[in-house]
This record gives C-alpha cells, sequence and structure tokens, in this order.
C-alpha cells in the first residue's frame, strides 16, 4: 500500500483536481486501455493504515462488483499482459498482501458475479500463520476457485528498492518458490509491496521468473507498457459508487503525476 496523507487533509483539493481534469483535459470519456483495480482488506483492519483508506465495508465492495458485474462485464479480464489494441477498456481486479477475507468475504462474492481476480500473498505470513491473513490450507482453495489467480507479494513485504542484491534475490525467488511448491504450479506474476520498484528491481523479478508486475502508480496501461511495471487503480474504503465510476472512467487519472513512472529511465 502507499499512503497519501495529502488525501486524508485535504480531500476537497482531490475532488476539485478531479474535476478539472475530466472537464479540461479528459474530457469525460472513459480512457481505454488495461485498468487494474487495487484492492487489500475487507473487513480486516490493516496495521499501519492510518488514514482507513485500504479497509472496505462489504456492503461497499458487493456495491462495487455488482457495478462491475451489471455494466462491465464484457471488460472484466484476468491480470495479464496489456494487448495491442487500444480501442477499449478492460478492468482486472487485484487484492494486495493476502488477507484471510479475501478467502471468507470477497471469493464468493467474485465468483457469484464472474469477475476473475488475482491475490498477491506476503508468503510469511501465510507460513507463519499470522492472524488475520490465509492460512496454507485457504491458500490452497483460494487458488483452486474459478477465476481466482495467485501472485507473489515478497516474503517479508519489505521496500524491495532499500533491499541489497541478495535481499531483494532472497524475497522474489524465496516467495515464488513457496507458492509454486503449495499450490503445484506456475507463479508468474508479483505485486511490488509499499509500491517500491524501480529498474533494478524490475530486472531482478525477470531474471526471477516473473512476467507480470503490478506497480501502484495510479493509471491505466496502454499498448507497450512494460508488462513488470503495470500500473493500477486504488480502490480506497471511501469510495462511494459515483467516485468509483469515475475511477474505471480514467477521471482520477491525474493522481499518476504525483509519482515518477518507473519505466522512465533515469540518468
Amino acid at each position: 500500500m502507499v499512503f497519501d496523507p495529502l488525501f486524508a487533509i485535504r480531500p476537497q483539493a482531490y475532488s476539485a483536481a478531479t474535476w478539472i481534469y475530466r472537464h479540461f483535459l479528459l474530457g469525460g470519456h472513459p480512457r481505454p486501455g488495461l485498468r487494474i483495480l487495487m484492492y487489500h482488506a475487507i473487513g480486516t483492519p490493516i496495521d499501519g493504515d492510518v488514514h482507513c483508506l485500504y479497509n472496505m465495508t462489504f456492503a461497499l465492495f458487493r456495491e462495487q462488483m455488482y457495478c462491475l458485474a451489471r455494466q462491465y462485464a464484457d471488460r472484466l479480464v484476468s491480470l495479464g499482459i496489456p494487448g495491442s489494441t487500444e480501442d477499449s477498456m478492460r478492468i482486472a481486479l487485484t487484492f494486495d498482501d493476502g488477507y484471510r477475507d479475501n478467502w471468507t468475504v470477497a471469493a464468493p462474492l467474485l465468483v457469484e458475479c464472474g469477475i476473475p481476480f488475482t491475490v498477491f500473498v506476503t508468503t510469511g505470513a501465510v507460513a507463519g500463520r499470522k492472524v488475520g491473513f490465509l492460512s496454507p490450507e485457504e491458500l490452497r482453495k483460494l487458488a483452486e476457485l474459478p477465476g481466482a489467480t495467485i501472485g507473489s507479494h515478497t516474503v517479508n513485504h519489505p521496500r524491495l528498492t532499500d533491499c541489497d542484491e541478495p535481499g531483494l534475490k532472497e524475497e522474489l525467488t524465496s516467495s515464488k518458490a513457496f507458492l509454486e511448491d503449495l499450490l503445484g504450479k506456475e507463479i508468474d506474476s508479483i505485486s511490488y509491496p509499499h509500491g517500491a520498484v524501480n529498474r533494478r528491481v524490475r530486472d531482478m523479478a525477470e531474471n526471477a521468473g516473473y512476467r507480470i508486475g503490478a506497480t501502484s502508480r495510479f493509471d491505466v496501461n496502454k499498448c507497450g507498457r512494460d508488462p513488470l511495471l503495470l500500473c493500477r487503480t486504488d480502490i480506497w474504503a471511501n469510495d462511494d459508487i459515483s467516485v468509483f465510476e469515475r475511477k474505471l472512467c480514467g477521471d482520477w487519472d491525474w493522481v499518476r503525476w504525483r509519482n515518477l513512472d518507473p519505466m522512465i529511465r533515469r540518468r
């Protein structure tokens, strides 16, 4: 997760910026490309979530999923590499961390609605049976559900950009190996904890065998986007259905300008 104190202090500023972006830059039309939605917990308090942005109520989550199933059913896809065309919007759903409620609360609704989803798992929490997180047995069951995909979220959830080479390699490879041994299937996707990724981390992830990498940069993914540096749309716990639909259409994509794009090579 990426905490945003500006949003907690000045939500009016975010609303104003969104209105300006929509009416003067975006033109009110949905932006085509692969839009990856990022969720965390559905009903589980999160340590360190000081602004309460990442623990969504089930009622609000259900309203959003019914909206997707009703209005965007033909655009829902499993997480993958952006295609070669940009004539429409496609939507993929992801969860970070591996909270138990992803299995007990979110998954039944997603299966009911026919919505594919990916859960990025912090394997240290699973292996250690940390309270509030998936157990190994629950993760196996979750992985067998229709439309479910499991990805890595490293072992210990560090900022990978701060890791030295041995530590970085360990976080990338050990989490992948744990999941493959537990689930008996290849794991080729990763979400970078805290959104901390640069070219070094990206290249190490590729060397470890990952094909897809999810960042926390807020944007839609156009044709030619590096599949190991995919942008996502952060869905916050206080996003009502109106805000949710505006995020789907791209009205909030101005938030991308608050962070440098990891695809840009720096001298």
